[in-house]
């Protein structure tokens, strides 16, 4: 039986969200049906909606979110009807060329079915009529009441933590902790510098404290996001619009430069400063992204010097691993998430939480169901 429910469709770039009245199959065998209860506003929905990331339309976006798992696929043995769940926009076979070198994130039927805005195993898994399939944003499709999804998507987290809390998990909060704790190198006594501080970088500045590092420093534009970010573990905060990152990176390690900068800003000038402000034999992850068809420059003496660079867009996740030990992580209070929420809202008003994200007026707006 066919499963009605309310959800945001974008049927054009630039145009705002409708929220419409949508249908979904039943569960496939190795499908979950998830009620959602809470699911946040990320820059990814929002560069769709702006058209800078190109995907097949009318679209339910939403992929940083988490709800209850109300029904099950005949197939399905480790997610029960009641488990608090959050949802990963990571699905992979676990056997093909890039699965087998523990690369998930580059699962070739992911990197496939991925851009053609359909599941996991190439369906559309909701309709706004019969004969009219959408597509789903990252495998998912989560500003709705309800997602039918892949079991390997659902990954079971302590009932205790808040929905509008572990919703953060699936996306910001993985990128930026995971890109310090997964993929970074950071040794106790090590200088970090982040660059963005909304919720991926924030989410960087604690695993970076998590990780030991002595010195974090934290560089945005906007001064109230660097007093939060000093209360998430930040020891300096620069103001790249007064100072030079570059110049605070050299003054606070003798010259040398940051051990490991992580980038978050998404900017071409950003970019730029990861490779000046390393030192010579340092990290530079960036988890920010711009347009995939522009070209961002550096100098190249920036990079030499033995610099390890490198792209990460999931903070190395292994989500049935992670997202229970960040939910924990929370729970006992060595990650801080309250402090990430800047509103919350209605499905019905998502229009306005975007207006606000586009302004760079919030860190995460999060739809409560």
């Amino acid at each position: 039986m066919a499963l009605p429910y309310r959800a945001a469709v974008l049927h054009k770039s630039g145009t705002p969200l409708s929220i419409e009245q949508v249908s979904s199959p039943a569960p496939s065998p190795g499908d979950v049906v998830v009620r959602m209860r809470a699911a946040s506003l990320c820059h990814t929905d929002l560069e769709v909606i702006d058209g800078s990331l190109r995907y097949p339309l009318p679209m339910i976006l939403g992929h940083e979110a988490s709800g209850i798992v109300e029904e099950i696929g005949s197939a399905v043995t480790d997610v029960r009807v009641g488990d608090h769940v959050v949802l990963s926009w990571n699905p992979h076979c676990g056997h093909c060329f890039h699965c087998d070198r523990d690369q998930p994130i580059l699962c070739e039927t992911y990197l496939g079915e991925g851009p053609k805005g359909v599941h996991f195993d190439g369906q559309s898994k909701a309709a706004l009529s019969p004969g009219q399939p959408l597509t789903h944003l990252m495998f998912l499709g989560a500003f709705a009441e309800y997602c039918v999804l892949p079991a390997q998507q659902a990954i079971v987290v302590p009932k205790d933590i808040p929905f509008d809390r572990s919703c953060l998990i699936g996306c910001g909060v993985m990128t930026g902790v995971g890109a310090a704790l997964n993929i970074a190198d950071i040794r106790h006594g090590d200088t970090v510098m982040v660059i963005g501080c909304g919720a991926v970088g924030l989410a960087a500045i604690q695993g970076a404290a998590m990780s030991g590092a002595a010195n974090i420093i934290a560089v945005d534009l906007d001064d109230k996001k660097l007093a939060l970010a000093a209360r998430l573990g930040a020891t300096q905060g620069v103001n790249a619009g007064t100072q030079d990152p570059v110049d605070a990176a050299k003054q606070a390690t003798k010259g040398r430069g940051a051990d490991v900068v992580l980038e978050s800003a998404g900017h071409p000038v950003a970019f730029r400063q990861t490779t000046e402000a390393v030192r010579p034999g340092g990290q530079v992850i960036w988890l920010g992204k711009i347009d995939v068809t522009k070209d961002v420059s550096f100098r190249w003496g920036s990079l030499m010097g033995e610099k390890h660079l490198r792209r990460s867009s999931y903070g190395g996740a292994r989500p049935r691993r992670d997202f229970p030990l960040l939910a924990q992580a929370y729970l006992d209070g060595r990650l801080k998430l309250d402090e990430l929420i800047t509103n919350r809202i209605k499905l019905d008003d998502i229009n306005d939480g975007f207006d606000l994200l586009r302004q760079g007026k919030t860190i995460r707006t999060v739809i409560e169901f």
